[in-house]
């Protein structure tokens, strides 16, 4: 699907204002930024604002305040920002107001501001138009770049209701995940695997649904794995599953052998075998057990050893891979084979096209890639809601707002 919205690039930005909404909603702890992906996938957009002389205003949420709250306030990004941009950002303490207007009106032309938390205002996420006002107001922008992918699929304050007030378009990074994406979805170099893991299954029906259509073969590790294995019979034991999706998986599997000549067991691929333990903490032994041998007090806590032979086999002579979920429980090192494995073969494969999901799993694959930030791979999106909903072919509301691309 190309990209039907006007980017960035088709407006003449030079000598104005323009209001930037990007997505630094970054982990914190004790005021330090433990991951930076989504402040260095901003650079591209501002940067070349910066090369068009433009005054640039950035806007983001951080965390999910009640208020005011000095814990997640926007400070420490901007100290962040400046380093990578090499180049002071001036740190305004409100997103409205007369103090913004003031900050705006002496920031000289080149010079980059990033604005408070819009989430200090309850207002942001009730899509007020109101707040949305104020925002326009305070920055007197000329234009407005939509570069957040992470909140595009929300209709909010920043990603919807300011498009009425200011001409608005898509910066580079929206545009280069959404193109991504699509393309993955819609004309995949094929074979397509698609690896989905996570803790639910009714989180991601629509997913599962697009790609029992569009897939060559489909690998479901995780909690999610442990839905599917109880349907199909097996003792899970004290697993986390969901109950009551019988219909849900009865609708995937019929659509699946309308599609599959051969046995549907060779395109839905389920772990033959499970890591246990009875409960999931980072000192706890890692068990590997067929699924005939899973006690009621064990909880399946990642694909097993042969399962994760297969998986990586699978993947080898992938030309597209998108992977959406990581495949246990990652944040646990015992527990973070079935993932590690999965990240290790598709870093080693360098003709595979690999699209990792945002959320959790651009988490752990970032964790995992050290310092090549993510660069083994092709894409590594910052968006985890919007990355799905993308997938599942649903509408998103902060990029459908945007002013359409000439025809």
């Amino acid at each position: 699907m190309s990209f039907t919205k006007r980017t960035v690039r088709d407006i003449s930005v030079g000598r104005k204002t323009v209001l930037v909404r990007a997505d630094y909603n970054v982990p914190l702890k004790d005021g330090e930024i433990s991951d930076d992906l989504r402040i260095r996938a901003s650079l591209p957009t501002i940067r070349y604002l910066l090369r068009q002389n433009a005054r640039i205003v950035v806007i983001s949420h951080l965390g999910r305040p009640e208020g005011r709250d000095a814990s997640v306030s926007l400070e420490p990004i901007a100290r962040r920002l400046g380093e990578l941009l090499k180049k002071e950002v001036t740190f305004v303490e409100d997103c409205i107001g007369d103090k913004v207007k003031r900050a705006v009106k002496r920031a000289p032309l080149g010079s980059v501001t990033l604005l408070e938390n819009l989430r200090f205002y309850k207002d942001e996420e009730a899509n007020s138009e109101a707040f949305a006002r104020k925002i326009a107001e305070a920055t007197s922008a000329r234009y407005f770049v939509q570069d957040g992918f992470g909140v595009v699929h929300r209709a909010h304050a920043s990603t919807a209701a300011i498009t009425a007030f200011i001409p608005s378009v898509a910066g580079l990074l929206l545009k280069k995940e959404y193109h991504t994406i699509t393309t993955a979805m819609e004309k995949p170099r094929r074979p397509l695997i698609a690896v989905l893991g996570g803790a639910k299954v009714s989180d991601k029906i629509e997913v599962i649904e697009q790609f029992v259509g569009i897939a060559d073969k489909i690998l479901i590790g995780g909690a999610m794995a442990n839905t599917f294995l109880a349907y199909k019979g097996h003792n899970m034991g004290a697993s986390i599953r969901e109950k009551n999706l019988d219909t849900t998986l009865d609708r995937i599997y019929t659509a699946s052998h309308k599609k599959i000549e051969g046995s549907v067991e060779d395109f839905i691929i389920l772990p033959s075998d499970v890591a246990v333990a009875k409960q999931p903490d980072a000192d706890a032994k890692r068990r590997n057990v067929g699924l005939d041998k899973i006690a009621s007090d064990d909880k399946a806590l990642d694909i097993g050893d042969t399962s994760i032979e297969r998986f990586t086999q699978e993947l080898k002579g992938a030309k597209t891979v998108v992977w959406n979920g990581t495949l246990g429980f990652a944040e646990l090192a015992p527990f973070a084979h079935g993932s590690a494995r999965v990240a290790l073969a598709l870093a080693t494969q360098p003709d595979t096209d690999s699209i990792i999901g945002g959320g959790d799993t651009a988490d752990f694959v970032l964790k995992w890639d050290g310092e090549a930030n993510g660069k083994s791979f092709t894409h590594v999106s910052t968006g985890g809601g919007a990355s799905l909903d993308l997938m599942s072919g649903k509408l998103l509301p902060g990029v459908e707002c945007l002013l359409d691309a000439p025809k």
